[in-house]
């Protein structure tokens, strides 16, 4: 697909190697807790019907992002893929609203026959490329990836609490509790507060779980939740290095799913 004059060149193809939603509902959870919080990582405005982001190379192999607004486009590219599909995502010129050098996220592949993958020039990208977090190290990046893999990975992590796992049970009362843990019990806290006063869009969002459930997903400052409509939830948090805490179903988490629920942002 054709670049736009500010960066990639008229005449200066970009080979597509993957592309992502940036929407309210769906976004790298690794750039930020929120959709404006990711929005602002690549310097664009948080335009509530979102973008999609194409991730490629040049012709001379250099790393670009081009921002479209056709985020229907790419939403059936990535579904065409998901299926094992071939789909050719030619975003027109009219549907780009910019091209940023770099690329904010990893990418594995790399287009056959051209040179391996690079930043721009700095004079052709106009500005610092774009970088993917880093997650070598535990901290918010990391946190919610990884509870992006709980959520996909949600029957691997309960079956693996089942049985071997004492629940925190932060809602018991005073006396049956066994040394609670204090973090998770604030990061319930917390996320019982979106439900009385709304957080940036996207900190909560609900996506597809089997027998009729929901998947739901908040962050906040420091910490990330999973958790199914019909069962428990994980807690990660930046305080508590690669540990994925479980929490009991109980008296009151049903009732704090289901005001999450009602109030998350649902994919269209």
């Amino acid at each position: 697909m054709a670049g736009t004059d500010d960066a990639v060149g008229d005449d200066d193809a970009l080979y597509v190697l993957t592309a992502v939603l940036l929407t309210p509902a769906q976004f790298p959870s690794v750039l930020g807790d929120d959709f404006p919080a990711a929005c602002a990582s690549l310097g664009l405005e948080a335009y509530t019907q979102g973008y999609g982001l194409v991730l490629g190379q040049d012709g001379k192999g250099a790393r670009w992002t081009v921002v479209v607004d056709d985020v229907s486009l790419v939403a059936v590219a990535i579904a065409s893929w998901d299926c094992g599909m071939e789909y050719d995502l030619s975003p027109s010129d009219r549907s780009v609203v910019t091209a940023l050098p770099g690329w904010p996220l990893a990418v594995a592949t790399s287009a056959p026959g051209l040179p391996a993958p690079h930043d721009p020039d700095e004079e052709d990208g106009g500005g610092a490329p774009l970088t993917p977090p880093d997650t070598d190290a535990w901290g918010p990046a990391q946190r919610r990836l990884g509870a992006d893999a709980v959520a996909l990975q949600w029957a691997t992590w309960r079956q693996q609490v089942a049985d071997s796992v004492t629940f925190v049970q932060p809602d018991a009362p005073e006396e049956e509790r066994a040394e609670p843990h204090e973090g998770v019990r604030r990061v319930l806290k917390e996320a019982r507060g979106y439900v009385d006063d709304a957080p940036p869009i996207g900190r909560v969002r609900s996506g597809f779980a089997p027998d009729g459930a929901r998947m739901l997903r908040a962050d906040g400052p420091g910490w990330s939740l999973v958790a199914r409509t019909d069962d428990i939830a994980f807690v990660l948090m930046d305080e508590e290095p690669g540990e994925v805490l479980p929490v009991g179903r109980g008296p009151e988490l049903p009732g704090l799913l289901a005001a999450l629920e009602s109030m998350a942002v649902h994919p269209s």
